[in-house]
Order: structure tokens, then sequence, then C-alpha cells
């Protein structure tokens, strides 16, 4: 079968790989419909990380293939969707509704093939896939892969800041997470929405998901922009949804004392002191997205098209051409790139 290998230095090749197949009892392979890059992705693409090569991608959509004798509840043919990461479902982090923290668990693409192929090995697929009442070519079919990973993280943004109907609420960062994040606020019922942007193009789109108010300054500048349309106090919740020193510098400028501010952008470069939350009484919550635990109350909102983040897959590409999609999510010309292998 053919996969994306991601090599040091932003060598993005398609290539011909062993194909996937059950291993273990409890495993599935899945067909894939649908892939993704994702923002972490570029991480690797840029070299920020030294290993590899890798095969990435840890989001998708797609067809059940073959199943293991103990994956119960599945069957072949049928269309399914992953989470980002897999867990076993068993554990006391998974029964906890925690299963990023299970021991047996991890990221696709991170200790295991990636989804960026035509096909992709499963763990504890009785656990982990979610079956989906559509076919393969239901056009529905997009916006129910965000639930893979940037709805569900949006989503987890949100709910760690204590988003609460009537709520204003900061959103930092325009990527697909952010932009995410913006229309899960809304779906918690935020009186306000402002999202952050640095990316004019992005505003509209923002605007589309759920944000009120894009604020385009930077810095200090924006974080006054921020409390002139609040009144001076500040947000009730900020979602950081970006992981750098500015967009921190950014959240806690803009939160209102009193405030919660809900983080899901993978942290690199920061240094926070805790003073600054004991101070104003902030509440800080957040990390990496249980999506397996979201999944089930978004879904039916993306079925019936009351919730649709669709709009961030701005740029689509069959498989061979997927270091055409890395490009363009790296040059900031997409915010999203969809894989159809």
């Amino acid at each position: 079968m053919r996969a994306t290998i991601l090599r040091p230095g932003g060598d993005v090749r398609v290539e011909s790989v062993p194909d996937a197949r059950v291993e273990q009892p409890r495993d599935a392979v899945v067909r894939v419909c649908h892939a993704a890059v994702c923002g972490s992705d570029l991480w690797r693409y840029r070299d920020r990380t030294p290993a590899g090569p890798i095969r990435p991608g840890h989001e998708f959509v797609g067809v059940v293939e073959a199943l293991g004798p103990d994956a119960t509840g599945l069957r072949v043919g049928q269309v399914v969707l992953a989470p980002f990461a897999w867990s076993d479902g068993a554990c006391e982090h998974c029964l906890a509704g925690l299963p990023t923290s299970c021991p047996a668990g991890a990221v696709f693409g991170d200790n295991a093939d990636g989804a960026q192929a035509e096909a992709v090995r499963v763990r504890y697929a009785d656990a982990n896939l979610v079956p989906l009442p559509m076919d393969r070519d239901d056009s529905r079919l997009p916006a129910v892969l965000t639930l893979a990973d940037v709805m569900s993280t949006g989503h987890h943004a949100a709910t760690c800041a204590r988003v609460a109907p009537g709520a204003t609420v900061a959103v930092i960062g325009d990527g697909a997470v952010g932009l995410c994040a913006a229309a899960a606020a809304r779906r918690l019922g935020a009186a306000h929405v402002v999202v952050l942007s640095h990316h004019h193009a992005r505003g509209e789109l923002a605007r589309r998901l759920g944000a009120d108010t894009v604020v385009h300054e930077r810095g200090p500048a924006a974080a006054e922009r921020v409390r002139e349309l609040t009144g001076g106090r500040g947000a009730d919740a900020v979602l950081e949804c970006v992981g750098t020193a500015g967009s921190w510098a950014d959240a806690l400028a803009t939160v209102r004392d009193g405030g919660a501010i809900g983080y899901v952008g993978l942290p690199h470069g920061v240094a926070l002191d805790p003073a600054a939350f004991f101070d104003r009484n902030l509440t800080l919550s957040g990390g990496i997205a249980p999506a397996r635990r979201y999944i089930p109350h978004l879904l039916p909102e993306l079925l019936s098209g009351s919730l649709d983040p669709s709009g961030v897959f701005d740029h689509r590409v069959g498989l061979a051409d997927v270091a055409d999609a890395y490009r363009a999510m790296h040059t900031r010309t997409a915010v999203k790139a969809l894989i159809t292998p």
C-alpha cells in the first residue's frame, strides 16, 4: 500500500510500505477515506523534531476492512471514525474519561504507523472506532473527521475554560483548533466570541464558525482591544490554541481577574509564573484532548448539520500530492488540508 513518509528537513514523500494487517485479537484494519494534515505534523515538517523517518497522520475516517476475533461491536464494511489517540478502554484512566492517559495508548503517527496512507492498523479497535451511520461517499464525512482531533480539541479548550451561557470568550489563534474553539464556545452559549487572528483572510471563516469579532492587532494592542470590547474587564474565558510564549502573554493579558484559561496549544518556549495566576485568582486547565470521550456527545450535532466545522478544510489533495498539503499549511496559504487517498 502507499503511505506518507516524513523525513527531517521537510522531506515528504508517498512510498510503498507493507500492507496494514491485523496483528492482535482486538485489531482492525481500516481503509482510509479521508485523512488530514495537522498543525502538530508541521513541527516535524519544520524539523523541530530530529527523529525520523516517520509515517505521520492521526486524523482519519474510513471503512473497516479486517477485524481481529476480539474486535467486538464492529463489522467489515462499516464506516468508522477514530480519535487521534488510541486507548485500551479498560484502564482506570479510560474508565475515568481520560483515555489519552492510558498506559497502553499512543497517538497514531507517533508510536505507530500514521493515517496519511491508504490504510491503517487500529489497536483496541472495539474501544476506539466509532461506527458512523453513513457510507463512504457521504458529504458530511469531512465535518465528522474534525472530531478526530481539531473539533474535539477546540471543545476541550472551551470546556476547560468553563465557557457558560452568556460568557465573553477570547480565542487565541486562528488555526483549525482555534477556529473550532470559536465554534465550541458558541455551541456552549457564549454571548460574545472574540478571535485573535494574525491572518486577515481567516477572519470571515472565524465569523462563519462562531466569532462575533475578529481582532487583528498583535501583542499588547490586541489585549487592549479585547478589553475595550469587554468594557475594560477582559474575557471571562480565554481559549489558548497556539502554545507559544506570545500566545500565552496574550491569554494572560486578555482574561479578566477570576476568569479561566483553557489551553490546548502544545506549549513550546513557554515559562509561566504561578504568581500570575495566584494574584488574580485565575483558573488554568487544559492539555491533550480526550477526543474519544467527546465524540459521542458532539457527533449527533455534526450528523444533523447543527454544528459544521468542515470549513477548516480549505485545501484538498489526493494522497499523491500530500507534499503540496504540507507546503500550503507551512506557508499559511491553507488552514487545514484534507487528504483523500
